[in-house]
């Protein structure tokens, strides 16, 4: 055995968008062991629930983190929405899967952009958040927001998408397709992109089960899970909702993975803009959770599936509110791939996880 040294990694970094901290105990220029620390950015949201009611506390939550704003409200209103029984129109299911979805696209173009600038690819990286302009400009015009939406509230949703708009949404992604297309090409077709991601960081699909990671990062190494596929919401609706799976388990899976997962993401909006129902946007909510009961409610975020748990006391105010997030999994599986590498190799191992730090640390 070699002489090792502890090389602290971040919060800081030219190539991390997220302030990951890591102490990487090295041999020479090989990764022997990576050690996390989290709690950089600890913001205590989830004590909030003491002094924000219920209802406020929606607009609490987007906050948790701006890229999966949408996701967070959605989440925690579903769980509310269990915990007191009520019912949220059939229009407004709809509407919230076009938006989450829209999410999980804004979501994957924004990391595919950082991923392209993590190997030094400028001008890839202009194009992915070219593209994500497109998206936001979505947003701006659906809600009025680009990143923190406000469109979700306990019982349904705060605005309504005319069936002439969601038709010119369409139009908007069916362009964006054709670009897209040509674009992820250079991903998955490029030697250098190639060359710095094939082979590297793999996790098996007997280490993803037995780690319990989720999202992408789960499935490029060829497990089947994706919350979608239990049929919340719209989603039961869908024709035909099959995951996207990689085999190879290593960085240029999980670059595959999410690049596919954005043509899956056109074609459910596609789908259920032909189909969503008129009605209601939203139902009236009246009273309080009711005091010592519980609910929980799950969501397959971009990162992987998200779970959520509220407890009520009686008053507007909750006695408990919980969010495991996907980060907080895949943070197992991402010391366990960084082992064996080279330092060299270490940012894009970390960059192809999609770690979501301001997820992670409330």
């Amino acid at each position: 055995m070699g002489k090792r040294t502890v090389i602290p990694f971040g919060p800081q970094h030219p190539v991390l968008p997220e302030p990951v901290h890591l102490d990487l105990v090295m041999e020479d220029e090989r990764v022997v062991e990576a050690i996390p620390r989290i709690g950089f950015i600890h913001r205590g949201l989830e004590k909030l629930v003491e002094k924000k009611d219920y209802m406020q506390f929606v607009y609490v939550t987007e906050r948790i983190c701006g890229i999966c704003s949408f996701g967070h409200s959605l989440g925690y209103s579903q769980t509310i929405e269990t915990l007191m029984g009520i019912e949220v129109p059939k229009r407004a299911e709809y509407l919230r899967v076009i938006w989450h979805e829209l999410s999980r696209i804004h979501s994957h173009l924004l990391w595919l952009g950082l991923t392209a600038d993590g190997f030094g690819y400028e001008s890839l990286f202009m194009h992915c958040w070219r593209l994500r302009e497109r998206v936001l400009d979505i947003f701006e015009q659906t809600t009025g927001g680009r990143v923190i939406l406000s469109a979700t509230n306990v019982g349904g949703v705060n605005r309504d998408i005319p069936d002439a708009e969601l038709a010119g949404i369409c139009t908007v992604l069916d362009g964006m397709e054709t670009d897209y297309r040509q674009l992820s090409g250079a991903f998955l077709g490029d030697s250098s992109v190639n060359n710095r991601l094939r082979g590297v960081g793999v996790l098996t699909k007997e280490d993803a089960l037995d780690l319990c990671i989720v999202g992408p990062f789960q499935r490029a190494s060829g497990v089947s899970e994706d919350i979608r596929l239990l049929g919340l919401g719209a989603y039961g609706d869908l024709a035909d909702f099959v995951p996207v799976i990689g085999d190879e388990g290593d960085c240029y899976a999980r670059v595959k993975v999410r690049i596919e997962e954005v043509l899956q993401s056109i074609a459910i909006i596609k789908e259920l803009a032909s189909k969503i129902p008129d009605g209601p946007i939203m139902e009236q909510v009246k009273g309080n959770p009711e005091a010592g009961r519980e609910a929980t409610s799950r969501l397959e975020q971009p990162r992987g599936e998200c779970f959520y748990f509220a407890r009520g006391n009686g008053t507007k105010f909750l006695d408990r509110m919980r969010i495991r997030t996907p980060t907080s999994q895949n943070l197992a599986g991402m010391t366990k791939i960084l082992q064996g590498i080279d330092l060299a190799d270490v940012p894009m191992v970390i960059l192809t996880i999609d770690p979501c730090i301001s997820c992670t640390e409330r």
